[in-house]
């Protein structure tokens, strides 16, 4: 049976839970090639960040594990088959603020290369890069602390 002190305390929890702030999770690939170099993304000039270089994946969707919304995004980019037992976490990057929109966490995974082909279907550019190389290219922030995170010695 409910009590208006019942529904009065259950209206209070829905309104504490629906004041939690939310976050957007996305994964991305830090590629390796066996010969110590990165793959990076350039984003397309008409898109968020457009001219950027970054670590390519993108949005895990309702319902996906990041690890296989990782194996999704790299093949639809890239056209870049993953195994997901391939694929181990590396770090994270957080923002502070989402700027009118929810906060961006990207989860970054690594994984070796195997040769086969790929390109950059969904616009933009890819390449090859050393640390050092990919440490000076223009990127978003978050990815700005990723390639610091990823590329500090001793971490890969």
């Amino acid at each position: 049976m409910f009590t208006l002190g019942r529904v009065k305390k259950s209206l209070r929890v829905v309104a504490k839970v629906e004041n939690i702030p939310t976050w957007t999770c996305v994964v991305a690939l830090a590629l390796r090639d066996g010969k110590g170099r990165w793959l990076m993304h350039r984003r397309p000039a008409d898109k968020h960040h457009g001219g950027l270089w970054e670590f390519p994946g993108g949005k895990v969707e309702t319902g996906e594990t990041p690890r296989n919304a990782l194996v999704r995004e790299i093949d639809e980019e890239l056209g870049l088959v993953l195994e997901p037992a391939a694929c181990a976490p590396v770090g994270f990057a957080e923002e502070t603020s989402g700027e009118g929109r929810p906060p961006i966490v990207i989860m970054l995974y690594t994984s070796v290369w195997d040769g086969s082909g790929m390109g950059a279907l969904e616009g933009g550019e890819i390449d090859w890069f050393t640390p050092e190389e990919a440490e000076l290219l223009a990127k978003p922030p978050l990815d700005v602390a990723l390639a610091a995170k990823l590329f500090a010695k001793g971490v890969i």
